[in-house]
């Protein structure tokens, strides 16, 4: 059994360039050599909705491109792919060092992950008080099905929703499995009052959205200096991320899953991913967009989403780093 030692750690904050208004990340930067339980047991530890673990890419994942490997895992498992653990991680790689074998001008960097290859872009972001990088992921491929009567029966009433709350459904599979819900409005989907023993006990994860009405969402974007500087002017504007102010916040979203030990995550990459790739497709959110989540918690979570030409759904957000050091594992 190998003796413990010093790994660069990094916890983070994404989506969000404001320290502690986002979602937080642990990033053990150097992952070689520890078991599976190892890394269990330190992202139990965490106490965190994700924790990852970077390494060089497997043989394969190099002669794909990938320039680095993630492992991520949550208290209770690892999981094939996450949003904001994509994100975070990518940040963590770029800080430290690390240096994309993508020589293009656009500079992609490719992730590896148990769901496949990540494409990821480098918008832009430095701050003078902090290093910031805003980048932007390729939603992997996602598929959907129409979940049962049953199933959208209960989770309704342990959400406390009438059927006619509900406008739409999907269960919404891209390497993370979410029962996702269109509400009938955003201020019906930050009044909702979860029973989470009574989700805990469906094991499912759900995402829940509600659009906000055109003329309120624009008075929201300039509402508070503070939700605007998360894809403000020192953020970069180009044909991948929208990631400026002239993007409204058109829809809120909320995402439970007790079952894996987080009642509600702050903002979540995977869920916004899936929720864009349903929606625009049919038609009840524009190409492009802000999306809010986290009011309920006291955070100012950001997610930008974009369509490009190709129909990729681009998802977007800053990431800024909250503690660097070392850890024994």
């Amino acid at each position: 059994m190998m003796l413990p030692q010093q790994r660069s750690f990094k916890q983070v904050d994404v989506f969000t360039d404001t320290a502690y208004l986002g979602n937080p990340l642990a990033v053990v930067l150097d992952g070689v050599g520890l078991t599976d339980a190892q890394m269990l047991r330190f992202a139990n530890w965490t106490n965190l909705s994700e924790t990852t673990f970077l390494l060089p890419p497997t043989e394969a994942g190099a002669a794909a491109g990938a320039d680095y490997r993630v492992r991520i895992f949550c208290p209770s498992g690892e999981m094939q792919f996450a949003g904001h653990p994509t994100l975070g991680s990518c940040h963590a790689w770029l800080e430290s060092g690390g240096l994309s074998r993508n020589k293009s001008s656009n500079g992609e960097i490719i992730q590896e992950c148990a769901k496949g290859l990540i494409r990821i872009q480098r918008i832009k972001g430095q701050s003078k008080e902090q290093s910031t990088h805003s980048l932007a992921f390729a939603a992997p491929q996602m598929t959907r099905s129409a979940p049962s009567v049953v199933t959208l029966s209960k989770v309704a009433a342990a959400l406390g929703l009438k059927s006619q709350q509900i406008q739409a459904t999907q269960l919404l599979d891209n390497g993370t499995v979410w029962l996702g819900l269109l509400l009938q409005d955003a201020d019906t989907v930050l009044a909702l009052t979860p029973n989470f023993l009574e989700l805990s006990r469906l094991g499912l994860k759900i995402g829940v959205a509600g659009v906000y009405e055109q003329e309120y969402a624009s008075q929201l974007i300039a509402k508070s200096s503070r939700e605007a500087r998360a894809f403000g002017a020192n953020s970069a504007h180009n044909q991948t991320t929208q990631a400026s102010a002239d993007v409204e916040i058109r829809v809120e979203i909320r995402a439970f899953a007790p079952s894996e030990g987080t009642n509600e995550d702050p903002v979540t990459g995977s869920l916004n991913a899936s929720l864009a790739q349903w929606l625009i497709e049919d038609g009840y959110l524009p190409q492009s967009y802000l999306a809010s989540q986290g009011l309920c918690l006291d955070r100012a979570g950001r997610v930008s989403i974009n369509r490009d030409e190709s129909g990729q759904v681009w998802v977007g957000g800053n990431v800024v780093t909250c503690i660097d050091g070392m850890v024994e594992l």
